[in-house]
């Protein structure tokens, strides 16, 4: 009778040191899939500073990129310029097409051929009139004239006085129409606002630029000296003053610090658009912008490009 609890017994056993080895083949399985976390390709920078503030930070042009546009919807003739070229305030950047106005310019220039005649008739009229008026105000015997004939006579006269004024603003009109065509043609040719180098162009001859296009049509900016539009969440926001020190790290170098000179805190907390891409990003964090001038140490040999990222580590005031 002993028999047959002793085999359960054992049974059960048996059957649990069966799962414990099965659990234990499936940790194996997935401890084979996990991928092995490997060290970063570039070692985080050191903080240069005993207290202070860690953010991100990207770079601009000096006094910030300049996105350029057409003042119109208009068809592009040529592009006057390249990428990485130099340029000075006011010279062209783009030729927009002008053929229209052009056009209108040649029939408001004839207008004024056209007014200018009608001004000569009417002050000549005008000078016939007042010739006519003296004639009867000169006769020695007033007698010998009605005072209605004087009088349509002067009426006559103001008459052309009236006509000659108008032929005159006609005429100064259509010279200013010529004048405001001639505005109109020089603002198709798109020029430099200010100085600086050209770092994107986005537009061709023979496509159709409009003033709201996704993507400028080009991109000016001066990147002798950057600036480091750096991101401070707003946790942090109290703890920045003016004159604070700062130093920012290339996301490929973390050996070599670029001191930065303090600009301007802007004084509006903004929601951050920069992102890391990590997955503990808070896409709701909103941050303090502080802005930084970067000039290249000349013994630096790692280019700097707009629009890259850079850790910047904010230090303490200085004094």
């Amino acid at each position: 009778m002993s028999f047959f609890p002793g085999m359960v017994r054992y049974g059960s056993i048996a059957l649990a040191i069966a799962g414990v080895w099965q659990m234990s083949q499936v940790m194996e399985v997935i401890r084979a899939q996990e991928t092995p976390i490997t060290p970063p390709p570039v070692s985080p920078p050191a903080k240069p500073y005993p207290e202070g503030l860690a953010a991100t930070g990207i770079l601009e042009a000096l006094d910030e990129n300049v996105a350029i546009g057409p003042p119109l919807p208009a068809l592009v003739t040529k592009v006057e310029v390249k990428v990485w070229q130099k340029v000075k305030q006011g010279e062209p950047l783009m030729q927009l097409d002008d053929r229209e106005l052009q056009a209108q310019l040649i029939s408001e220039e004839a207008t004024i051929g056209v007014n200018e005649a009608a001004l000569q008739t009417a002050e000549a009229q005008l000078t016939k009139q007042q010739d006519m008026l003296q004639r009867l105000q000169s006769v020695p015997d007033q007698r010998a004239i009605t005072q209605d004939e004087v009088k349509n006579r002067a009426n006559d006269v103001t008459v052309a006085r009236a006509q000659a004024a108008q032929a005159k603003a006609q005429l100064e009109a259509a010279r200013a129409a010529v004048k405001q065509t001639r505005l109109l043609i020089e603002r198709m040719t798109v020029r430099a606002p200010r100085a600086g180098t050209i770092l994107q162009v986005n537009i061709r001859a023979g496509e159709y630029a409009s003033p709201q296009n996704r993507l400028a049509a080009i991109i000016l900016g001066e990147i002798d000296t950057l600036q480091v539009r750096v991101d401070v969440d707003e946790q942090n926001a109290s703890s920045v003053q003016d004159g604070m020190v700062a130093s920012a790290y290339l996301k490929s170098d973390s050996k070599t610090a670029y001191p930065l000179e303090f600009q301007r805190i802007e004084p509006f907390v903004i929601p951050k658009q920069s992102l890391t891409g990590a997955s503990t990003e808070r896409v709701d964090t909103r941050v303090l912008q502080v802005i930084y001038r970067l000039t290249p140490p000349k013994s630096s040999t790692a280019r700097l490009y707009v629009g890259q990222q850079v850790d910047v580590f904010i230090g303490r005031k200085k004094g």
